[in-house]
């Protein structure tokens, strides 16, 4: 960046050239008319009065063929120097004309006219601190003509023009500190904006660096989502295997503790990996036609069992409307905001619902809880706030959920309001537009056939990491079914004639090489020709990556409660064929 000096210089420089032209146009115009009625008055002859327009004509049309060239050059900062010292030559030779002019603009012996001719320099000197005041040089040689004038009238010899510039000698020095007080003024404002505009660039660079970084943060983590979650999700398998074992009770009190601390850390993986992908940019919605009971059963299902845990009821109005909405972002949405009404409500219940709003659909969870209060209803959405409660531990989360709802709904565009009094409960209403149901496509395989006995059903485990293998191993064995695993789809395959038909898969989302879950499990049915019920666990939490799912089989995210994976396999195994309704968790 240019030094302030110079900065402030242009910018002076260009005030001079901007408002130079109706400045000349008006004193060519001014001194025309005054050589007029001079030469009306006999007071100047035809021939000076013709000399005089004839050099302001020329030193006019110079100074605008200058002030043109310089609006279309629009020089830099650096070259303020040059069309400065150009501009102070132009107002020198201006000053050289009115000054060699005097004598004949100075009618001898008409002190009205020469009282005139004072009163238009004196004028026009004022009308110059607004034009060349910003730039002092050019401002003195714009006065230029006020010292012949006053010298005119001290050799006059005669008392009252000696007392006439007398009063003009005195009048001088006013207009030099107009002049200097302008520029004082005008000076330090320009400096004052190049500092600020200085200070905001610097600020905007700070804030552009701090933004990337924080970026790049978010990008990190939702990028190594997969490989942040796997030891966790490990460590969660091998205490749920722990957990079957005959232990001692010391042992098994600390194995409870080891369970509940992977718990809290899931909860707090999950939502700070969540916040990562939303800052990062990298989630978009994808609204398609969206039947809502599926998903809100789904949801109240998972959590009727916290529900019934503490005593409240946690009951699901019917409804037929279908929605045009992102599924993976609905549901994340609607399982926060059900989920924080069953964990803060004490006593009562929490009733979720659907209404139609005209075009609209409004989805509202009503709870009986603790409220909150007017004050706080709109920062409950900012990140890490958490109401102040005197019952609140030290796992009760890092105060994202909220923050998360607020990123999701404005990347779906539905708004959420909320209406809340303290001790009676709360209720959240989010629209969403509202769309006729869509169809349900059929399956082309048959259905595969549930085992005689679930208890010990055949499961087939994949997943390109060993200790993953392991930990599933000893993790579905401890609850007696048989096991087998395999790294890929391949392995799977080449396996699959020495085993029997498994009953239900169990499949990374994201394999090695490339190998998709999805695609992974579409393999292994065709060929054992029938729709064997599957179970996707990832650590992914990408939507694009995500939606596909939607169509047919649980999604369990990592790291992955064994409660939770041993009550899925159990109702997959009751049912055998995924039903059409069953989507991410």
């Amino acid at each position: 960046m240019a030094p302030l000096r110079d900065l402030v210089r242009a910018e002076q420089v260009r005030l001079l050239y901007g408002d130079g032209g109706m400045a000349l146009w008006s004193t060519l115009a001014v001194s025309g008319l005054l050589v007029t009625l001079l030469v009306w008055q006999r007071a100047m002859g035809l021939t000076a009065g013709g000399v005089f327009l004839g050099a302001m004509t020329l030193h006019t049309v110079a100074r605008v063929i200058l002030r043109s060239a310089y609006l279309r050059a629009r020089p830099g900062v650096e070259d303020w120097r040059r069309w400065a010292n150009l501009f102070v030559v132009g107002t020198v030779a201006g000053g050289l004309v009115w000054g060699a002019g005097l004598p004949w603009l100075m009618a001898s012996g008409r002190l009205d006219l020469q009282v005139l001719v004072t009163g238009v320099l004196v004028i026009g000197t004022y009308g110059i601190v607004s034009a060349a005041g910003a730039y002092l040089p050019a401002f003195y040689t714009f006065v230029t003509p006020i010292v012949p004038l006053i010298g005119w009238y001290l050799f006059q010899g005669d008392g009252l023009h000696i007392i006439c510039g007398a009063m003009l000698l005195l009048w001088a020095p006013t207009v030099a500190v107009i002049g200097q007080r302008y520029n004082r003024i005008l000076t330090e404002a320009l400096e004052l904006r190049f500092e600020k505009a200085a200070l905001a660039d610097d600020l905007q660079a700070q804030k552009h660096v701090a933004e990337q970084a924080n970026l790049a943060k978010s990008r990190f983590l939702a990028s190594a989502s997969h490989d942040l979650r796997q030891p966790v999700h490990a460590l969660a398998m091998f205490v749920g295997a722990l957990r079957s074992y005959d232990l001692q009770p010391r042992a098994a009190d600390l194995v409870e503790h080891m369970d509940a601390s992977i718990s809290g850390l899931d909860g707090l993986f999950a939502s700070l990996l969540d916040v990562s992908r939303l800052d990062a940019g990298v989630i978009e919605a994808k609204p398609v036609p969206l039947p809502l009971q599926p998903l809100l059963a789904r949801i109240c299902r998972d959590l009727a069992g916290e529900a019934d845990a503490k005593g409240i009821a946690l009951r699901l109005s019917p409804t037929s409307a279908s929605v045009h909405s992102d599924p993976i972002l609905l549901e994340r949405v609607m399982r926060n905001l059900i989920g924080n009404a069953v964990r803060y409500t004490d006593a009562g219940g929490v009733l979720v619902g659907v209404r139609a709003r005209g075009g609209e659909v409004s989805l509202e969870v009503w709870d009986t809880g603790r409220g909150i209060a007017p004050e706080q209803q709109d920062v409950v959405f900012e990140d890490f706030y958490q109401v102040a409660d005197p019952q609140r531990t030290g796992g009760a989360g890092l105060g994202l959920g909220l923050a998360i709802v607020r990123r999701l709904t404005g990347i779906l565009n539905h708004a959420l309001t909320l209406h809340s009094t303290p001790g009676r409960g709360s209720v959240f209403r989010l629209r969403a537009p509202r769309v006729a149901a869509p169809r349900v496509a059929t399956a082309v395989l048959p259905a595969a056939r549930p085992p005689a006995d679930p208890s010990q059903a055949f499961i087939l485990a994949i997943d390109d990491e060993a200790v993953i293998q392991i930990a599933m191993t000893e993790l579905l064995t401890s609850w007696g079914y048989r096991v087998g695993v395999a790294g890929g789809v391949e392995e799977a395959l080449s396996k699959l004639a020495g085993w029997p038909t498994p009953d239900l898969i169990i499949c990374d989302f994201r394999l090695a090489r490339g190998e998709s879950g999805l695609k992974t499990i579409a393999r292994l049915q065709a060929a054992v020709g029938a729709l064997v019920p599957a179970i996707l666990v990832t650590g992914e939490t990408a939507p694009d990556q995500l939606r596909g799912v939607m169509a047919g089989h649980p999604l369990l995210h990592k790291p992955l409660a064994p409660a939770r994976l041993r009550a899925a396999v159990a109702s997959l195994l009751a049912h055998a064929a995924p039903s059409a309704d069953v989507a991410a968790e």
